[in-house]
């Protein structure tokens, strides 16, 4: 591990937006979670210079998790600030996914890094019910922090605060893995770091989407998959359409792709990573929940101001060190109609070769239909909230 931070480009000094006692703009987009910001306030977080004071959710309470909407008992919070070196971390809401438990930790990571699972109080009781590893709040590694006073209706958007926002929860960590629930994590989250982030000189990394590389494409398959309400995916587009968005061509390298995958963040906590993180949440709270159609317009800004941008690495390489397992309705339904699903942790069955073939015959892999989800950009009625300042 580095012995020092690596250096923030342009940006050195970061604080947060807090408000308390001045009632928000309802009239501006985004939730009280995140303060509202107006559309001035929004364009100005581009401006990015040596010392900067910007929204990045949690604005009422006297300090992330305290009285913020995503409450957090203080003995949790207390536990957190004592993580300092590497957070793992993931959440379920809406007991929506099976918690996946990590294989081939070493004894060092158990030692030095942090487990930590958000779940709401629907997903705690299911797995109190459920887990025979269930023991004082923990699940295998996972060290359970129940999450209340939720700030969003959609559970989705609920599980970016902590898939975006981990340095404001975990102020005092250098470097955190961001693994989404329905997948294991089957490597030491040391190697990760060292493979994607310390070996490239890089402070963020996240995988290329499998697929696609166009946010255009990436909306259009959003809208057939019903993953939100059509409307909001097509405004959102047209807004970033309207600011310059272009389509997705070779003659943006070094940019590969404008499309994340987006389940898999490796990153370092410095001013500029933390800004990321904080401008691209700020767009899941104004627009859709789907963060990777706001993933390339937030990188894009920022590179064209000081030169820095998120590495993305191949989703061949993601696939090397997690597992993807199947959210816990459809393994449900499978086991009620008699299939018996895969498991993660089975080796996979070996196959023999043809006579006179060099190459395995193909096998067949069940399909199974997904259940589509149902959009909702419903937010809680905000309270009224007011104004001052928190630092990084």
């Amino acid at each position: 591990m580095p012995l020092e931070a690596s250096p923030s480009h342009v940006l050195k000094n970061l604080n947060y937006i807090s408000e308390d006692g001045i009632i928000a703009n309802l009239s501006s987009q985004g939730s009280g979670f995140g303060g509202h910001p107006s559309l001035e306030q929004r364009n100005k977080s581009f401006d990015i210079s040596e010392s900067m004071t910007v929204h990045c959710g949690f604005v009422r309470g006297k300090k992330p998790g305290q009285g913020t909407g995503f409450d957090i008992k203080d003995d949790d919070l207390l536990e957190m600030e004592q993580c300092r070196e590497l957070v793992v971390a993931s959440a379920i809401f809406g007991n929506y996914d099976m918690i996946q438990h990590p294989r081939n930790i070493s004894e060092f990571s158990k030692a030095n890094a942090c487990f930590y699972m958000f779940v709401d109080e629907e997903t705690e009781a299911y797995v109190k019910n459920s887990s025979s590893l269930y023991n004082n709040n923990k699940v295998g590694l996972w060290r359970l922090v129940v999450v209340r006073n939720l700030p969003y209706e959609d559970p989705r958007r609920t599980g970016k605060i902590p898939k975006l926002l981990l340095h404001r929860l975990f102020p005092n960590v250098r470097f955190s893995v961001w693994i989404d629930a329905k997948l294991e994590l089957v490597a030491d989250p040391y190697l990760l770091l060292e493979r994607f982030l310390w070996r490239k000189n890089a402070t963020f990394a996240i995988s290329r989407h499998y697929k696609r590389f166009d946010v255009f494409e990436e909306a259009e398959a959003n809208k057939a998959a019903g993953k939100y309400d059509n409307a909001s995916i097509d405004y959102q587009i047209e807004f970033y359409r309207n600011e310059g968005l272009s389509h997705y061509s070779p003659a943006k390298f070094p940019i590969t792709s404008d499309v994340p995958e987006g389940c898999v963040i490796i990153r370092e906590h410095i001013p500029i990573t933390n800004l990321f993180t904080c401008l691209w949440f700020n767009e899941v709270d104004r627009f859709t929940s789907r963060d990777q159609i706001s993933f390339s317009t937030v990188r894009d800004k920022i590179r064209a101001r000081v030169g820095w941008m998120p590495e993305m690495f191949l989703d061949c390489e993601r696939r090397n060190f997690v597992v993807q397992a199947y959210h816990r309705e459809l393994l449900e339904q499978m086991i009620a109609s008699g299939r018996r699903p895969p498991s993660t942790t089975d080796a996979p069955p070996s196959r023999k070769l043809r006579p006179g073939s060099r190459k395995a015959p193909p096998s067949k892999k069940p399909s199974v239909k997904r259940k589509k989800e149902k959009s909702s950009s419903r937010r809680r009625v905000p309270k009224p909230v007011a104004a001052g300042m928190g630092a990084m």
